[in-house]
């Protein structure tokens, strides 16, 4: 007789740039979120799909959990984080290979919280060479919470990500998949191209501009196997716009041609992508521009 098939859905939680989105983008198989070596890279709450003949996994990536203080924006990804718990079968709490951090402790007294199964993921152990050195590590771990599951694992290389999902199966109900099995995130194409500009910001640039910076859609459309892409990148300052822009538009051109590849890669046909920077002052620290530019508290 065969086993009953399970779905659910786990929560992906932890600081900030512990890899949280690159775990989901391996666990899916493609990439659905977007990634950076600044934290605070991901903004939104997002899910990925995976599903297997034995279950359905629905993967909430979520902001990197930190104390809320400061601009709007960020107790607006705070309230995300949070949110993101409400409803979900259990929860992945991810740390690093290098051990416990000061910033660390926010989401483990969260999950502490929670009356759900916690798996610990142990990530980037690649960067550690002798794999003995990672016992006490564990040994740590395990006397800070009852976890149900610690999986050591690398989402950079893939090296023992299937052991998570082996640990995850039993946790999950007994269910028919909640998504059509081809699905894989519940996030639409503009989304996504807007994501793949604000990556390439994130990763060209230094100090407050990509902290700065928001993308907007205002046009999508395909004529003749092409997709025509009209974005807006926001700025605070007119001074972090000449940044983005830089001399001759070189620095433009440059996040709008990494942008168009990483869209073609993910879409599978040719882009054509027209970019803007415009000035809207203090929108990270303004509800209404937050709303405006797509920061709702149901993401």
């Amino acid at each position: 007789m065969s086993a009953p098939l399970r779905s659910g859905l786990i929560a992906l939680i932890g600081r900030p740039n512990v890899g949280k989105s690159t775990l989901l983008n391996r666990l899916v198989g493609s990439k659905i979120s977007i990634t950076s070596h600044r934290p605070q890279t991901t903004r939104y709450r997002t899910l990925g799909i995976h599903t297997t003949a034995q279950a359905q996994y629905v993967y909430v990536d979520t902001p990197g959990l930190h104390p809320a203080e400061g601009r709007h924006l960020n107790r607006y990804l705070n309230r995300t984080a949070t949110g993101s718990l409400a409803g979900v079968d259990c929860v992945a709490l991810m740390i690093a290979a290098d051990g416990w951090r000061a910033e660390d402790e926010y989401p483990l007294t969260l999950a502490r919280r929670l009356s759900l199964p916690v798996i610990l993921v142990i990530n980037k152990i690649d960067r550690v060479k002798d794999r003995k050195r990672l016992l006490p590590l564990i040994e740590e771990s395990a006397a800070k919470m009852r976890f149900a599951e610690i999986v050591p694992l690398c989402a950079r290389t893939g090296e023992y990500v299937p052991e998570l999902e082996r640990a995850l199966l039993p946790y999950l109900p007994e269910q028919p998949p909640i998504y059509p099995e081809d699905q894989i995130t519940d996030k639409d194409e503009r989304f996504l191209a807007a994501e793949l500009i604000r990556e390439q910001v994130f990763r060209g640039f230094g100090q407050e501009v990509p902290y700065a910076a928001a993308v907007s859609i205002e046009r999508l459309r395909r004529a003749k196997g092409i997709r025509h892409i009209a974005a807006i990148i926001w700025v605070e300052k007119e001074g972090q716009k000449a940044i983005l822009i830089g001399k001759a538009g070189e620095r433009l051109k440059t996040v709008g041609r990494n942008a168009r590849l990483a869209m073609q890669k993910s879409f599978g046909e040719k882009v054509y992508l027209e970019l803007w920077v415009k000035v809207r002052r203090s929108w990270s620290d303004s509800e209404s521009a937050l709303r405006t530019l797509g920061y709702r508290a149901e993401d």
